[in-house]
């Protein structure tokens, strides 16, 4: 078995976490959206297809995030299946977590599918997103 980069599985369980507070908000388990700010960097850069946006507060960021769980919470989002994920240490204070993830419903039937990217810094406030890179399925 090969040997795990220090600070690899602080940063796995970290992510975890992180998709764990992202569902609860998309289910309505919990409606303090703001909370997910614990997790993302400010500036954000979320770039898509069709648009780079640099998130430069709070609101601006909450607002982003929280117009992609509306669209969840209209779908009847239940949960979050994880198909592919690789995390990889860029250097001693960055990494990039890439995944294809489906969004399903309580019936098991598919939302949507999506490739996205992170990129995570390590600074003082801990682990943060610092960009969000949508791809297509």
């Amino acid at each position: 078995m090969a040997e795990e980069l220090p600070g690899l599985a602080e940063l796995r369980a970290w992510f975890a976490e992180y998709l764990r507070a992202y569902a609860a908000c998309c289910r309505r388990d919990s409606d303090d959206v703001r909370q997910l700010l614990s997790f993302y960097a400010v500036p954000l850069l979320l770039t898509t297809d069709a648009t780079v946006l640099a998130l430069g507060s709070d609101d601006a960021v909450i607002g982003a995030v929280g117009q992609q769980i509306e669209r969840l919470r209209a779908a009847d989002y239940d949960r979050t299946e994880t198909l592919e994920s690789e995390t990889s240490m860029l250097n001693a204070s960055t990494a990039l977590h890439r995944a294809y993830f489906s969004w399903l419903r309580a019936d098991g039937s598919e939302i949507a599918r999506m490739r996205l990217a992170y990129v995570i810094t390590h600074g003082g406030s801990g682990h943060r997103i610092s960009a969000l890179v949508v791809g297509t399925p």
